[in-house]
């Protein structure tokens, strides 16, 4: 009943940010056709993580896979992690025929789609069980590398597909999406096979689900091509060498080839490490503190979810208002001192009050941040190079989100709750001060494209009204 009512909730706060566009002038960009494109890039992208993690464990629970094996599926994160290293090929390996036809990103997106669709089908119709996993566990590999890989390609169209002034509210509009395929994969997947919903048992309900990549397919159809037209190694050169070169080392060599470009790789693996060591930690401090499971449902799932939402629609005029730089900065410091409110709720001890004051807060000021924060690495991201160097950054920052933050549960046995919280807000203080250097050395500006290097010869097509640039972004 809940997971129903998370539905509601995600489209009717949708419904009202969308609304916002015909009243306050900086929502308006939500409801021009891009955006909304990003929207059904975003229900796409969203499904697979989900059908991987969450419903397929709770699949395996119910047909009797003990605990010890269902943990091991969080290592189908790992494609994720790792796709910046087949990211170049995505970026430059035409599909014969469909390249020509539909462009470099779309023609990538219907074939890695169209796999996608027959390996979810096939895992569904693998039977788990404990003698009979290794089929199961092969599909489940096969669909976490398409999903990543469909990942490289969505995050490259979706900037490649908005205009400056609109990546900020595509970017929001493509977590909203990203959200909406979550949604899709774990109520819509589990009512359907549940005998207690449609009943159609886990294969027919994993094969309806994998018709969820249609969003991205209308989506596509419709945006175009994008901006960026792959162009062969510069000054006609032959072979492999010149291939290799331009696919995979020269997307490297253009970002490292930034002033600050070490710089601003750090800043992009420390930005979010306490907001996320945070993150980690509070389920385990909210059944400590006696919460019920009620209580931390009715909170999480209500307060948070509505929270995170406005949050990252909030993300968009917040640009628009401050500028990147100062958008950073602020989001940044907003994220920070927001978990001082969880060390309160600590020391006050069981207050469903201050819970929901506290997780209101952390997620409408993530939200924010996470806007923020995507759109600065898609502007990052030069057109040139954009699967690879998008999947680099955001590699980058999972890396920060995960390893970096891992100590949580060691720091909060050490120092106690209220320390934890405070220990956050002081781990996220060097990414502030990194961000304040970036700026005042230039190498963060206020305007959504980061300063790239000098024009390396690519062929760029300009975006709705926009003028032909000289430079690659």
């Amino acid at each position: 009943m809940q997971l129903g009512l998370d539905s509601l909730i995600l489209v009717a706060v949708i419904a009202a940010i969308v609304g916002l566009a015909f009243v306050i002038p900086s929502f308006a960009p939500y409801r021009k056709p891009m955006p909304i494109v990003a929207l059904l890039l975003g229900i796409s992208s969203g499904f697979p993580l989900t059908l991987l993690l969450g419903t397929m464990a709770y699949w395996l629970s119910k047909v009797g896979i003990d605990k010890s094996t269902i943990g091991f599926a969080i290592g189908l994160t790992t494609p994720y992690t790792l796709k910046f290293l087949w990211a170049p090929l995505v970026d430059r390996l035409p599909i014969p025929v469909l390249t020509r036809l539909f462009g470099q990103r779309r023609s990538w997106l219907f074939v890695i789609q169209a796999l996608l669709v027959l390996a979810i089908w096939q895992l569904g119709a693998s039977n788990p069980t404990n003698d009979h996993l290794a089929p199961f566990a092969l599909w489940a590999i096969v669909v976490a590398f398409l999903s990543a890989t469909q990942d490289i390609v969505i995050d490259a169209y979706r900037i490649e597909i908005l205009s400056d002034a609109e990546l900020p509210h595509g970017t929001a509009m493509n977590q909203f999406g990203y959200r909406t395929g979550n949604l899709i994969a774990g109520v819509g997947t589990i009512a359907l096979a549940s005998p207690e919903g449609f009943g159609l048992g886990w294969a027919t309900a994993y094969a309806f689900t994998g018709l969820a990549v249609l969003p991205a397919v209308i989506g596509a159809l419709f945006a175009g091509p994008g901006r960026f037209h792959p162009s062969q190694a510069r000054g006609g050169a032959q072979g492999f060498a010149a291939w290799l070169n331009e696919t995979v080392i020269s997307p490297f060599r253009e970002f490292l080839g930034r002033h600050g470009a070490v710089l601003i790789l750090l800043f992009v693996l420390i930005y979010k490490v306490g907001d996320a060591m945070g993150q980690g930690m509070l389920n385990p401090m909210i059944v400590e503190l006696g919460f019920s499971d009620t209580e931390f449902v009715a909170i999480n799932k209500g307060v948070g979810f509505v929270a995170l939402i406005i949050g990252s629609a909030c993300g968009a005029p917040f640009i628009a208002w401050l500028g990147m730089g100062r958008a950073l900065l602020v989001s940044g410091l907003l994220m920070m001192f927001s978990n001082l409110l969880f060390a309160v709720l600590a020391s006050v001890g069981h207050s469903p009050l201050m819970l929901a004051l506290a997780v209101g807060t952390e997620n409408f000021t993530s939200g924010i941040g996470l806007t923020v924060f995507v759109t600065y690495l898609s502007g990052l991201s030069s057109l040139a190079y954009t699967a690879t160097q998008f999947a680099l950054l955001s590699s980058f920052a999972a890396v920060g989100r995960t390893w970096l933050a891992a100590p949580g549960g060691y720091v909060a046995e050490t120092l106690g709750w209220v320390g934890f919280w405070l220990f956050t807000v002081a781990i996220a203080a060097p990414g502030m001060v990194l961000l304040w250097l970036l700026w005042k050395r230039g190498f963060v500006v206020q305007t959504v494209r980061q300063p790239s290097t000098e024009d390396d010869g690519h062929e760029i097509a300009p975006g709705e009204n926009e003028p032909i640039p000289a430079v690659p972004r």
